[in-house]
């Protein structure tokens, strides 16, 4: 079966964002892109939710074409481009995208149904309310968290209150020269 992984960056106090959505505070450079680039082109499917996949939408399918493109909007929008895109939003219509398919009910027997079909892991990429939906639900099989060396105080959290309790195994870390940590976990179902 495959497994949904949710890939963020997060603050050292758990925000994914600022209160206003903000991600300037982001510590990205061709060491983290290099490795994320590694992993990211081993799979096939990407799941996102509205606000992210529109932001994705409107960069990536043209970023390599840019005169200025770096290796990293290259190599990612090629890849972006052949991935089969998950959307979750009550707005979009799929007949507006091509190879993507739009979730807007059913999100479990949906979600389900994909999990079971052949490819690879599933990578969530930021949409903190689609990680919201899907984590109370428990549809999120593991987590691929980078932590970046900054308090927020405030913003948009990774886990809610009420969240439900949920076992964790470490698989993997890397710490990067930035200062950024990369915490790879599953779910530890027992």
């Amino acid at each position: 079966m495959r497994q949904i992984i949710s890939f963020m960056h997060i603050s050292l106090d758990g925000f994914v964002a600022g209160p206003n959505g903000e991600m300037d505070w982001i510590k990205v450079d061709d060491e983290i892109f290099n490795h994320v680039g590694k992993r990211i082109s081993q799979g096939d499917t990407a799941l996102y939710g509205r606000t992210t996949y529109q932001m994705m939408e409107a960069y990536w399918p043209t970023a390599a074409d840019k005169p200025n493109a770096s290796q990293h909007d290259i190599e990612h929008s090629a890849w972006y481009k052949n991935a089969h895109k998950i959307v979750l939003s009550n707005t979009l219509n799929e007949k507006d995208f091509t190879n993507t398919t739009i979730i807007n009910d059913n999100l479990v027997n949906h979600i389900n149904e994909i999990k079971q079909q052949s490819g690879s892991e599933i990578l969530l990429f930021g949409s903190p309310a689609a990680t919201h939906s899907l984590l109370n639900l428990n549809l999120i099989d593991g987590f691929w968290l980078f932590v970046n060396p900054i308090v927020l105080g405030k913003g948009i959290p990774l886990f809610t209150e009420g969240q439900n309790k949920m076992p964790l195994k470490l698989l993997s870390s890397q710490q990067f020269s930035s200062g950024v940590t990369e915490l790879n976990y599953v779910t530890d179902k027992k």
